[in-house]
């Protein structure tokens, strides 16, 4: 007989690989269902597992290649075609094959939409304040270009106008969200200083409960502040903000810390729009931060222990003053068999918390500072 394929129900047998002899014994194995085998009963197979798999004799046994790997799997009536599917799904051939399948497809039917990758490069950066210049990195030009070639990279200058339209946008919506709101607001403001630039900055944020008692907290301004930072400054600067989105009638409370400042500040605020528009005419809008109050009563207590808390503070600084220092001092650390891996750091003097901490990391390496 010459050499030829063999085809039966979905399953090509290679005469090549089967002796003549045994080639209706193949056929008869590759017709009988698995549930009828004993009883002789024949019947094509539906299963599409005789699809991706050839029946062999190898060695005096039938047995089931693989089409796309070659392995060579049993084919007994005892234990049916699910080991052949379980290989079926996990053969790393078909799967390369699927992958590179579904890879082709996606090319075709992809559209770039310049628009929308515009906009999401920009929302990424506000969500990780990333630099702007990021888009002229060689390196992400290069990452976006192999992910789309024909997306074509903005400069800064591009995404920031990108940026200050969401901006936009998401102040207008916004803006719809206070209107509709019939709850009061309260608003808290502080001063923020650049190390960088040295320039002040009022920061206010907009707290209130919708009709769905849910709890919203919106910066609302964020500007610089010309010097001096004396009350009518700030005045100015929080009257203008509160105007601006119209909420002077649904103000409640306003929130500062306690310093002089913004004791005269509140007086001129109140000066600034009608007494109707607060609460009991505005004896309520005046409200003290509590945590500022926390800091200054803990500060006031660790007062009792100021000397001690100033010496450790200037060792702090001196060992952390250069790396050469630090290193010297992690030597020491690990020559006195001190395991602790907790970094040095000195406190802020507005925040009792930092105090704790600097206090607390000292006290592990009491041993290295003497």
């Amino acid at each position: 007989m010459s050499t030829q394929d063999v085809t039966e129900s979905n399953c090509v047998v290679d005469v090549d690989f089967v002796p003549s002899t045994d080639i209706q014994e193949v056929q008869s194995l590759d017709n009988r269902s698995d549930g009828n085998e004993s009883r002789g009963i024949k019947r094509k197979k539906t299963s599409p597992t005789w699809d991706h798999f050839t029946l062999q004799k190898i060695d005096g046994k039938i047995k089931a290649v693989c089409n796309h790997c070659g392995r060579k799997l049993a084919r007994e009536s005892s234990k049916g075609t699910k080991h052949l599917l379980l290989h079926m799904e996990r053969c790393p051939v078909r799967q390369k094959q699927l992958a590179k399948n579904h890879i082709a497809s996606s090319s075709v039917t992809f559209n770039l939409d310049p628009e929308l990758g515009r906009k999401k490069l920009a929302e990424m950066i506000i969500l990780h304040e990333y630099p702007l210049s990021m888009v002229e990195h060689s390196g992400f030009i290069d990452y976006s270009n192999t992910i789309s070639p024909m997306f074509q990279m903005v400069s800064r200058n591009t995404i920031r106008s990108d940026i200050l339209k969401i901006y936009k946008i998401e102040k207008g919506k916004f803006r719809e969200v206070l209107e509709k709101n019939k709850s009061r607001i309260a608003l808290t403001t502080d001063m923020w200083t650049a190390n960088h630039q040295k320039r002040g900055h009022m920061a206010v944020t907009a707290h209130f409960i919708d009709d769905s008692l849910k709890l919203h907290s919106q910066i609302i301004s964020f500007r610089y502040v010309s010097c001096p930072h004396d009350a009518p400054t700030l005045t100015e600067t929080l009257s203008s903000c509160i105007s601006e989105w119209n909420i002077e009638h649904k103000i409640s409370t306003v929130t500062v810390d306690n310093c002089t400042t913004n004791d005269a500040m509140i007086p001129l605020l109140k000066e600034q729009f009608d007494s109707n528009c607060f609460l009991l005419n505005g004896k309520l809008l005046h409200m003290c931060c509590c945590p500022h109050i926390l800091n200054l009563i803990v500060r006031d207590g660790l007062s009792v222990i100021g000397d001690s808390i100033d010496k450790i503070r200037d060792s702090v600084a001196y060992w952390l003053g250069t790396p050469k220092r630090y290193e010297k001092f992690e030597d020491t650390a690990r020559l006195l068999g001190v395991t602790c891996t907790k970094k040095l750091s000195l406190n802020c003097v507005t925040r009792w918390d930092s105090t704790y901490l600097m206090l607390k990391t000292a006290s592990l390496y009491k041993k290295v500072f003497e």
